[in-house]
């Protein structure tokens, strides 16, 4: 873990929490924090409660005792709890110290004996592919990868601590050999950027030729904190993109509409049709 990270081991309470993100009852959040550092995260503004004054992605708590306190809220129910978990709304449920911590490995194992839960993550890390045997011992279980490009230099700017994309897609690609339902979110659509023809064509014909057929995408959220991240990386590094960011923040609608058109077309040169979340 890069040495500039804060990490401290805390203790939590709760580890099952009700969720109100449509489709989901319960979710799980093994860490506060997450060091991808992605420019364009939605999370950041987690930062305001977590304690820290360290910029988003500069920060990791570990919930120690929270697979202990997960099996705790199971077992104590006089009925058993049933229904959607989606693991990772707010973090990243197989960041770098997942390697080390294996919280959300211990989680699944106690997540396995409940047979009620259907369980359901979203990752931008290839660590998942070493619980593959504990995912298979879900009852129902869908994995998640969040790709925004196949350009590892772009990817290296935008998100710089994840998982390179390529190992990402080979990731995907394992764990559908092992007969798990996997998806992929195109997200966020970065304009000028990840959006370009050459871009989305690339990525749909390498999802498509590695056997993924749910494919979601997502225009970016311009939240204030987000908008000047990124505006602050495209000035520096995508200097030539800048302006089609602009013009997307100006006229939102008009870029989506366009990008659809856009959309379709890449899908029939590529056999893959993605949709609009």
């Amino acid at each position: 873990m890069a040495a500039s990270v804060v990490l401290r081991e805390v203790l939590c309470k709760s580890a099952l929490s009700k969720t109100k993100i449509p489709g989901y009852d319960y979710c799980l959040n093994p860490y506060v924090g997450c060091t991808h550092a992605c420019i364009y995260c939605y999370a950041s503004f987690m930062c305001r409660f977590s304690g820290h004054t360290e910029k988003w992605g500069r920060f990791l708590d570990v919930k120690v005792n929270f697979p202990d306190v997960l099996a705790k809220q199971l077992s104590g129910r006089r009925t058993h709890p049933a229904g959607q978990v989606l693991i990772g709304t707010v973090t990243d449920a197989y960041q770098p110290a997942e390697a080390r911590y294996e919280i959300t490995r211990k989680s699944l194992r106690v997540l396995a004996d409940y047979e009620h839960l259907a369980v359901d993550l979203l990752t931008k890390s290839a660590l998942v592919q070493r619980d593959i045997s504990l995912l298979r011992e879900l009852r129902s279980c869908e994995v998640g990868f969040t790709i925004t490009t196949l350009d590892h230099a772009v990817a290296r700017i935008i998100e710089p601590n994840a998982s390179p994309p390529r190992l990402r897609l080979a990731a995907a690609r394992q764990l559908l050999e092992a007969d798990l339902s996997v998806w992929v979110f195109i997200a966020p659509l970065l304009p000028g950027l990840t959006d370009t023809d050459e871009a989305l064509a690339t990525l749909l014909k390498e999802l498509h030729d590695a056997g993924v057929r749910e494919i979601l995408l997502d225009c970016l959220n311009p939240y204030p904190l987000v908008v000047h991240n990124l505006q602050a990386a495209y000035r520096r590094h995508f200097p030539a993109a800048l302006p089609a960011l602009q013009e997307y923040l100006r006229q939102p609608g008009a870029y989506r509409d366009e990008l659809a058109v856009r959309i379709r077309q890449a899908s029939d040169l590529t056999g893959c049709h993605p949709a609009f979340v």
